[in-house]
């Protein structure tokens, strides 16, 4: 199993959303800023964030305080979610193709290894379903990962 880049930098950005809006609720996240904290190119960030809006797992606010905030509670959102937004149902990643002995009528080694990768899959299903946003906060604040300050707008 291999997590896409897409995938991989998505569950970063949420988190980051999570992490820095942990003290300021109600406070959007910019996206540059998770872009730099994160080295994500911002453009591709963007892209993910789009994903990610029309699932229901982020909202963007418009306007000189815009920026990205969760639309749920840390606690109420898995990884398992955001997971399947950006690559698939993680289950999906074992599944065996037409081509690998599936439709076979005869047993073969097949059956016997695909019902392993079935199995396999549900195991991480389960896995990344037990896992919330609110975990991730809870290892970054156990890792002292650094809070950057949001950056400083000025208008004249």
């Amino acid at each position: 199993m291999r997590l896409s880049a897409k995938t991989k930098y998505g569950v970063r950005a949420v988190f980051d959303i999570a992490y820095h809006s942990q003290d300021h609720q109600g406070i959007a996240i910019q996206a540059k800023d998770i872009a730099l904290r994160e080295h994500i190119p911002l453009r591709y960030l963007e892209q993910i964030f789009q994903d990610l809006r029309r699932a229901g797992i982020i909202e963007s606010k418009r306007g000189p305080r815009g920026g990205y905030l969760l639309k749920r509670a840390p606690e109420e959102l898995s990884l398992a979610e955001i997971v399947a937004v950006l690559q698939g149902p993680i289950q999906d990643l074992f599944t065996l193709d037409e081509g690998d002995g599936a439709s076979e009528k005869k047993p073969t080694s097949h059956v016997v290894t695909g019902a392993l990768w079935e199995d396999l899959g549900s195991v991480l299903t389960e896995w990344f379903n037990n896992i919330t946003l609110a975990d991730l906060v809870e290892r970054g604040n156990a890792l002292e990962v650094a809070r950057e300050p949001a950056s400083t707008m000025y208008f004249i």
